[in-house]
């Protein structure tokens, strides 16, 4: 039985170019809503996993707790509503902690009565974002193991639409190592049109890139003549078993699920409350369906990919990689690069293919060589430490009910510092 803990209680820019223009050709995945079971009515996923007696979750949960509060870090407001971690070692359940609220904020925003405020579960669905990368990548190494893709090979052979200045010598490799030179935000109107940034050389520098795996989405997405929704159904979701986790969720989720375990986002924008709604601008124009963002899960779901890459490609023999896939996805490409990131000077340029490594800002004492991972803007993260057969899935919303009220990263250091603890 899963260690499980409930307590309810009571900032990165806008990306992309704004544009008004949808993307041409996205197939839309089915309307059909299904009833997703309450968790605790059916068999976690993955149903191997057992308890670790050895860790305290107390240490943990009050670390989250703490955070549903100002802090020295961000002193006006909360960092979040509210969070959930799960957190596997050696492949078995450590720790379930949910704290706070999915929903607490309407529109405004406006802070909700106690009644009408939604508590968090954990079983919660989570706006992912950037997380959304991490399924992207897997999707396009899939690619490269049929032969369909060639990692090496300039990404126009794939894409003749992928024009301008400088762009013939970006390769598909360099869309998953955000070395493409490509910018965070794309030309919504012409994502293949989108200029390189000013005097960006590809190949030579870490620039961290959502227009580049939305590329590489567009790679997938031709290669196999699917939806990138449909690809994820049946290149990693459907064989895993993962119910809860895929692309705009209102369309999937039964109306009692999405009132009762989804997790609202922001509140206060033009767009109004945003709760099974991308909360990324360029996804949210595109139709929630792009390879940067717009993926929603739960944190069980999320710590399921990690446990597969940490398994090699293979996860309840289901494989889903080759176990030489998965090493090279896991290890460093930009070894001897520089790395240009405003927001975290000084960072490391570590990254494999589609996951970043090495990263102290939300690793903490977690990070190594060998760590990997990934953040999304909406407060979540995935850290895997394969020394420690460790896998920390942490998802908050922190972007309930704005985004500007908190920097997450000290949480998340946190965090990790605390289950290191207890290591």
């Amino acid at each position: 039985m899963a260690v499980s803990v409930s307590v309810p209680m009571s900032r990165r820019g806008a990306l992309g170019v704004a544009a008004t223009a949808l993307l041409a050709g996205c197939a839309k995945p089915s309307s059909e809503a299904r009833a997703i079971p309450n968790i605790s009515e059916i068999p976690e996923v993955p149903q191997s996993f057992s308890v670790v007696p050895a860790f305290d979750p107390a240490p943990l949960k009050n670390v989250l707790t703490k955070y549903l509060k100002p802090t020295k870090a961000n002193p006006r407001h909360p960092t979040y509503a509210g969070a959930v971690a799960v957190v596997l070692r050696d492949g078995r359940v450590a720790a379930k902690i949910a704290v706070g609220h999915a929903l607490r904020y309407q529109a405004g925003p406006v802070e909700l009565p106690a009644a009408k405020r939604v508590a968090m579960r954990t079983d919660s669905i989570f706006d992912l974002a950037s997380l959304t990368k991490v399924y992207t990548a897997i999707l396009l190494l899939q690619q490269v193991e049929r032969g369909a893709v060639d990692l090496d090979t300039p990404v126009v052979r794939y894409l003749p639409a992928f024009t301008g200045k400088g762009k013939n010598t970006i390769t598909v490799r360099m869309l998953l190592t955000h070395t493409s030179g490509l910018p965070v935000g794309a030309n919504v109107k012409n994502v293949l049109g989108t200029p390189l940034l000013a005097g960006a050389v590809p190949g030579t520098t870490f620039r961290y890139s959502s227009t580049g795996l939305m590329v590489a989405a567009e790679i997938v997405e031709k290669v196999t003549g699917k939806n990138l929704a449909v690809a994820l159904k049946t290149g990693v979701t459907g064989p895993l078993g993962l119910t809860t986790t895929g692309f705009t969720p209102l369309k999937w989720l039964s109306k009692a699920d999405q009132a009762k375990r989804l997790v609202a986002t922001d509140a206060r924008s033009s767009r109004g409350l945003l709760r099974g709604i991308v909360h990324d601008d360029v996804a949210a124009k595109l139709g929630g369906v792009i390879g940067s963002a717009g993926v929603f899960g739960t944190a069980h779901e999320v710590a399921v990919i990690g446990q597969l890459l940490l398994g090699g490609g293979v996860y309840n023999g289901k494989r889903i990689l080759a176990a030489a896939t998965v090493k090279q996805m896991l290890t460093n490409q930009n070894k001897g690069k520089p790395a240009i990131d405003p927001e975290r000077p000084g960072r490391p340029s570590d990254h494999g293919l589609g996951v970043t490594l090495r990263q102290p800002w939300f690793m903490g004492r977690l990070s190594s060589a060998a760590t990997f991972g990934h953040t999304g803007f909406t407060g979540t993260s995935l850290l895997v430490h394969p020394g420690h057969k460790l896998v920390l899935a942490l998802l908050t919303n922190r972007a309930h009910p704005n985004w500007s009220w908190a920097d997450p990263d000290p949480m998340r250091a946190e965090v990790a510092n605390a289950v290191a603890a207890q290591l």
